[in-house]
């Protein structure tokens, strides 16, 4: 997550080129979706679970607790992928998907934007001293008026309105509110986690891939702790009896 950082000016070519291939890779894939996308999130989990190895290689020398990180990290980046996989089945499927990463990019830019205008205290300058609270509350803003925005238009359509209204509106902002907090700290943890292991094994970037952006890891972090966590509710959902 971005939070006040300015990349230098001879990145920032690299940097956009290697977004706007990100963005198609993964548009087009999304929006094949069937086999297309589940090789995509397939392939992309292979990649990030290979970084997390590689970071734990680089920290933690003991067998027990190594074999422990393999294992917690295959079931946070497993439960993740069948969440990414689990939202795109169905006609409303790339909605639900695209609402999942606009949150989260809201999220950093509301973050970044924030952080940059404000700067203030920081959040944990020990683990990534570039995150500060008042980018924490920016990104809080951006992920709700995203929750905002779909909500609204999602209420606009429900049949016992009918049309849209300020009724629509202000039921809207409550669950908007509540929910871009939540998606805004989940969001953070996930970016402080892989920050902190970085820290850890002494890297900057969890790996090369990604020219100008470093690892696979570092640009889904966010994302990634997000899905988890829907997919923890989603299997709780699952068991919990009715």
């Amino acid at each position: 997550m971005a939070d006040g950082s300015t990349p230098g000016r001879s990145d920032l070519a690299t940097r956009a080129a290697s977004a706007v291939v990100m963005v198609a890779i993964a548009g087009t894939a999304l929006w094949l979706g069937g086999t297309v996308w589940a090789v995509f999130v397939a392939l992309i989990s292979a990649g990030v679970y290979y970084e997390w190895a590689q970071l734990v290689r680089s920290f933690e020398r003991r067998g027990g607790q190594r074999l422990l990180w393999m294992i917690g990290g295959f079931l946070y980046i497993a439960l993740a992928a069948f969440m990414l996989l689990k939202l795109r089945i169905g006609p409303f499927g790339i909605a639900r998907s695209l609402l999942l990463v606009g949150v989260v990019v809201a999220t950093d830019i509301g973050a970044y934007f924030a952080g940059r205008t404000f700067g203030g205290p920081k959040i944990a300058p020990a683990i990534s001293p570039s995150k500060t609270w008042a980018g924490l509350i920016g990104g809080m803003l951006g992920a709700t008026a995203v929750l905002t925005a779909y909500f609204y238009w999602f209420l606009c359509f429900d049949p016992a309105f009918g049309h849209c209204a300020l009724q629509s509106l202000s039921m809207a902002l409550p669950r908007a509110l509540l929910g871009g907090m939540a998606v805004a700290v989940i969001a953070q943890a996930g970016d402080f986690f892989e920050s902190w292991m970085k820290r850890r094994a002494g890297v900057k970037d969890s790996g090369s891939l990604i020219p100008g952006h470093g690892g696979l890891f570092d640009r889904v972090d966010g994302l990634l702790a997000l899905a988890f966590v829907l997919g923890v509710l989603a299997l709780h959902s699952l068991v919990s009896p009715a």
